[in-house]
């Protein structure tokens, strides 16, 4: 190992000399309490480095010792149900030797080295295998089943494998390999800033499904996709998160919390084991890993936990589980760059950010994708990737935003008004966009409905009428509208407030199913038709709009639950006699 000295120290920046040995990434321990660091940048035998701790106490002449490798994750059983910190340190573990708060040198390893685990062999002696092959089976949690996979550039000859306990140091199997016998273990590493292979990228066509109405109706995000959810400071981001990866179809979740606040992460650290998985029974925690990075902890650990995140989620993608990533948020996680960025006497570029931010933007979010795995089987495997943007002042403007908006196919753009309003999921549908909906909208066609897209179409056009017909209003009055351009705005109000608002904690409204936002939405467009019939037949509008009974059903559709949801089909029926009846009236009086 190659000893060098410190001769300048910067918050988390730290500058040593005599490290000529050394390579750009390099992993070093520093001063003599051995704090974890990352070479960012060399020049002759200076290194600058990265401190992933907390820096006070470090002088010049302390040493530095470089390991030779990149930051690395270890990947294996008992990632699932883990918390993490930004440099993956498992924080129970920290809190167990060091008490609540990070203590600075603490050394704790990623996974546990004694915990055995039963592992089942699915290949035999004689098989050859190649990098990505499932060679066995852990069962890691009650839903998660860990495929053990050969590591990236072995390829060979099974040579011995048995069933049994093992930790995750110990051989599982013998690959006989051209240079040698090579010992496979439970756990492999893989260097964070580097996306892991794949066969071939495929086109994500089908959606993660969400249960949030106003995402999986006219929003959707593929599997395999990439969605940003900016918005000013308390309009919903985090909640917004917390529904994708609690409800979100999505067979492993990785939750990234970046720079937020410790309360937040402390909300999922309660909720997530609490709550139902609606697939399996289980609590979610059984397929969630988390990645805490609080806004109090070392900033530039900040930087390395959305590669950590994103780095075990490619590895349950590599399994063929579909996996979705959230990252809460990316603002954060930019400012911690900015500030590397400034220490070093970059040349900043907009608002004090690096002039790389887009490209490094784009490294995180273009490893999301839907792909053939590496492997014997051809297996597919998707992450979806869904960072939240925090713009200071909600100026969507801001370069963060509008870097990430360069990257990603959609955009759930968050509205303070609407959330002032107490209007939520507070997405703006005017400003948002997804540009899946027309793959998205063929495989709604044939899986749902075949009217799927003409019914998104036909709320969309009534929303963005309505936004029309309300500047019209604003200038010369309600009075001005003909009955049916109020009718329209009735409608419209019908599309918002029983449509699309909806409550993530009430225990039926939280989550809606494909099937029943169809029926939701077809029973608030028919009230519209049946309206119009009426209007045509000579009923006046007020007496439409006065059908309280039927409204207040169509209003309460939402909290009908997922097993009964035949009645919101029998609300349309209902729809449609009353509307009968009321033309009949009109008829009779005007006779």
């Amino acid at each position: 190992m190659k000893r060098g000295r410190i001769i300048k120290v910067s918050g988390p920046l730290v500058v040593a000399e005599g490290m000529d040995e050394a390579n750009i990434y390099d992993v070093v321990k520093v001063g003599n309490k051995r704090l974890i660091g990352e070479i960012i940048e060399m020049r002759g035998d200076k290194a600058s480095i990265q401190v992933y701790e907390e820096t006070s106490g470090l002088g010049p002449g302390d040493p530095v010792v470089t390991t030779g490798e990149p930051l690395s994750v270890e990947l294996g059983p008992g990632l699932i149900e883990s918390m993490f910190d930004g440099i993956q340190r498992p924080l129970d573990a920290i809190a167990e030797k060091a008490g609540s708060f990070l203590t600075k040198g603490v050394e704790v390893l990623p996974l546990d080295r004694e915990k055995k685990w039963h592992f089942v062999p699915k290949v035999k002696v004689g098989d050859e295998v190649k990098a990505g092959y499932i060679i066995g089976e852990v069962q890691e949690t009650t839903v998660v089943n860990h495929k053990i996979m050969i590591p990236y550039g072995v390829e060979g000859k099974i040579k011995a494998i048995a069933e049994g306990d093992y930790t995750v140091e110990e051989t599982v199997v013998e690959v006989e390999t051209d240079k040698g016998i090579k010992n496979v273990t439970l756990m492999q590493k893989w260097p964070v800033r580097r996306g892991r292979p794949y066969a071939e990228k495929l086109n994500p066509i089908s959606p993660l499904v969400t249960g949030q109405r106003i995402i999986d109706t006219f929003f959707p995000v593929a599997k395999g996709g990439s969605a940003c959810v900016p918005g000013p400071f308390g309009s919903g981001k985090t909640v917004v998160q917390h529904q994708l990866a609690k409800w979100g179809d999505a067979e492993i979740v990785v939750y990234i919390g970046c720079g937020e606040r410790g309360n937040e992460m402390t909300d999922v650290l309660n909720e997530f084991p609490e709550l139902k998985d609606p697939k399996t029974g289980e609590t979610l925690m059984k397929r969630t890993v988390l990645i805490a990075n609080t806004s109090n902890m070392p900033v530039a650990a900040r930087e390395a936990s959305i590669y950590t995140g994103i780095t075990i989620a490619e590895y349950f993608r590599d399994m063929g589980y579909s996996v979705a990533l959230m990252a809460d948020s990316t603002s954060r996680w930019a400012e911690a760059l900015r500030e590397m960025s400034g220490r070093l006497e970059e040349m900043p570029g907009d608002e004090g950010y690096p002039a790389y931010l887009g490209s490094r933007l784009a490294d995180f979010y273009e490893r999301a994708g839907k792909v053939i795995c590496l492997g014997e089987d051809g297996r597919e495997g998707a992450l979806t990737a869904i960072g939240a943007v925090s713009p200071p002042g909600g100026d969507l403007s801001e370069p963060v935003t509008q870097s990430t908006l360069r990257i990603v196919k959609v955009f759930w753009g968050l509205d303070a008004q609407l959330a002032y309003r107490r209007h939520f999921p507070a997405i703006n549908w005017l400003n948002s966009y997804s540009l899946y909906l027309e793959k998205i909208g063929s495989w709604m066609n044939e899986n749902i409905s075949e009217d799927w897209v003409e019914l998104r179409t036909s709320a969309m056009t009534l929303l963005q009428e309505e936004a029309n017909l309300q500047e019209i209003v604003r200038l010369v009055g309600i009075d001005a509208l003909s009955e049916k351009d109020r009718l329209k705005l009735e409608v419209s109000k019908s599309i918002r407030e029983d449509y699309l608002m909806q409550n993530a904690f009430h225990d039926i409204d939280t989550y809606a199913s494909l099937d029943k936002q169809y029926k939701m939405l077809k029973l608030v467009l028919a009230f519209g038709e049946e309206a119009n019939r009426a209007l045509e037949a000579g009923v006046y509008l007020n007496k439409i709009i006065g059908m309280e009974e039927v409204r207040d059903k169509i209003a309460r559709a939402k909290y009908i639950s997922e097993d009964e949801i035949s009645k919101i089909d029998d609300i349309r029926e209902e729809l449609t006699k009353a509307m009968d009846e009321l033309i009949a009236e009109e008829g009779v009086t005007n006779a």
